[in-house]
């Protein structure tokens, strides 16, 4: 990997003023720490901080009425220091209770287990490898971003899988492979917070939202759900447009393919379509999805008296249905992966799913490492109120400039883009800013919910072209086989048109879809924010 990174060094530092601004990018980058390693410094940061701004007695005057959940009775939010005894012993004591409590740990482990039974039984994989084989010569470009969108409900397939087998595709056609890797990749990354279904980001960034709410609602739960809407629409505009941007800008870009430009001899590849067993257990695995979605729609309608509807309204918002949305997600992948698993002989028994379920656990190990220093993080940032003050402070700020609008979202989501751009993991970005802008933004008056489907913008459409990307170095390695000393800064450039659309794209979007056509982001998700009380 030394040769494409320097060629990259030197490709930037001769290029025009935009290579050199990206190479800036990734030299600052570069000097990040480990996210986890991060997480630590800001959690030692907000100690030392809260003793300084305790000392002086920062404050500020609740915006809350009275009365309301979480108000103190003489109504001021003062900063309160860590650097102290009761602060030591909180710190000490709640250590343990700030990581098992976390929201989002619990909520991604059980989504996983049934997420890992139908990654390892391989119907994920066929799955994917018969939506796009089987499409049209035609649509072959709009069915890869497509399943790059779709194959995010389990992030590492999309990555590992689809995106070699895309540019496999594209050469078999007698295309460029820069091109069919380029359109799995921005639908895999670009895309990756649109999906048809729910999967592990849901709960993980709905439980940091919901951390982040309580600083100003207690009270207020954000569900894995809160986005749906958005999102299930979002895959279609990130396919039709990452189509559009690959055979329109990138494709004729790229030009004929030569094979003596790749790193080593690339003979045309035949892809083989699906076995006679891979197809009868898809056949079976969508007879048993189709029976596990049909149960689940018996507990909401009548024939069932709606059990799993709302006890007191008996509507679908704020059900147990929908909070129990990740419990179904567990149930919809485990059942039918079992029996593709059992159909092609690759799950026999009890002990294969469980083992399937362990290896899929086994993938989490830096995660949960990551989890345990980003709660103790936002666990200090809460008992601190220094996320509260900063958000008072600031919604204070955005009123004064007249910010206080929708207009505010498309500064909030430029921001999230630039962030990502060095911070590269979304649950470690969001567990940052959270806690500062779902209160800020709260209280100028906008709901959590519409806050947390902004972030998702800004945080998916730079993934493209930033190497603080986990699989960055992955796409690379790949793409370095179809053409020699190829480099970050080609990549990048590649990838940079579906950067710039997707942004552009997502936001008008979102600003359709939230306040021109005033459409919910999500099953019973408010647009505004109204305080209790």
């Amino acid at each position: 990997m030394s040769a494409p990174d320097n060629v990259s060094t030197e490709r930037s530092a001769k290029g025009s003023w935009f290579n050199r601004f990206l190479a800036t990018v990734e030299w600052l980058g570069n000097l990040l720490p480990h996210p986890i390693t991060l997480f630590a410094c800001f959690s030692l940061f907000i100690i030392i901080l809260s003793g300084i701004l305790g000392f002086f007695g920062v404050s500020v005057e609740d915006p809350r009425p009275q009365g309301a959940a979480g108000r103190s009775a003489d109504g001021i939010i003062s900063v309160v220091s860590l650097v102290s005894a009761e602060g030591l012993q909180r710190i000490v004591t709640g250590l343990v209770t700030n990581f098992t409590g976390f929201a989002p740990l619990g909520t991604v482990l059980v989504a996983l287990l049934g997420v890992a039974v139908a990654e390892h039984s391989g119907l994920l994989s066929a799955a994917m490898r018969a939506l796009v084989l089987k499409a049209p010569a035609k649509l072959v470009t709009l069915t890869v971003v497509f399943a790059g969108v779709v194959s995010n409900t389990a992030s590492e397939l999309g990555y590992v899988v689809l995106v070699p087998m895309a540019a496999m595709i594209f050469h078999s056609l007698g295309r460029h492979p820069l091109a069919g890797l380029a359109a799995a990749f921005a639908g895999v990354s670009g895309g990756y917070s649109a999906n048809l279904f729910l999967g592990t980001i849901d709960p993980l960034l709905s439980g940091i939202t919901t951390e982040a709410a309580h600083m100003i609602d207690p009270g207020y739960t954000v569900g894995p759900e809160a986005n749906y809407f958005f999102m299930f629409i979002s895959t279609f505009m990130i396919a039709i447009l990452g189509a559009v941007i690959t055979e329109k800008i990138v494709e004729p870009r790229l030009g004929k393919f030569k094979p003596e430009d790749a790193a080593q001899d690339i003979p045309q590849q035949d892809m083989q379509s699906l076995s006679a067993a891979e197809k009868a257990g898809l056949r079976n695995a969508g007879i048993a999805l189709l029976l596990v979605v049909a149960v689940l729609a018996l507990t909401i309608m009548p024939p069932l008296g709606g059990v799993l509807l709302h006890p007191q309204t008996g509507e679908l918002s704020g059900s147990p249905f929908l909070k129990g949305i990740v419990a179904f997600i567990f149930i919809t992948f485990a059942i039918p992966g079992f029996v593709y698993g059992k159909t092609v002989g690759v799950m026999k028994n009890d002990k294969d799913v469980i083992n399937a379920m362990s290896k899929g656990m086994s993938t989490l190990g830096m995660y949960i490492v990551l989890v345990f220093f980003a709660s103790q993080f936002v666990a200090f940032f809460n008992w601190t109120n220094l996320g509260t003050v900063l958000a008072v402070k600031g919604a204070a700020l955005l009123t004064a400039l007249g910010l206080d609008g929708p207009e505010v979202f498309a500064l909030f989501i430029l921001m999230c883009a630039l962030v990502n751009l060095s911070l590269g993991s979304s649950s470690a970005q969001w567990a940052i800013t959270a806690p500062i802008f779902v209160p800020m933004l709260m209280l100028i008056g906008f709901a959590p919910e519409v806050i947390q489907a902004a972030y998702r913008i800004g945080d998916s459409v730079t993934n493209l072209i930033t190497p603080m990307m986990s699989y960055f170095g992955l796409i690379l390695a790949v793409a370095s086989r179809y053409q020699k000393n190829l480099g970050i800064g080609t990549l990048v450039a590649t990838m940079l048109p579906y950067s710039m659309f997707f942004l552009l794209g997502w936001t008008v979007l979102f600003y359709v879809w939230v306040f021109l056509f005033g459409l919910p982001v999500g099953p019973g998700a408010p647009t505004y924010y109204q305080p209790a009380g």
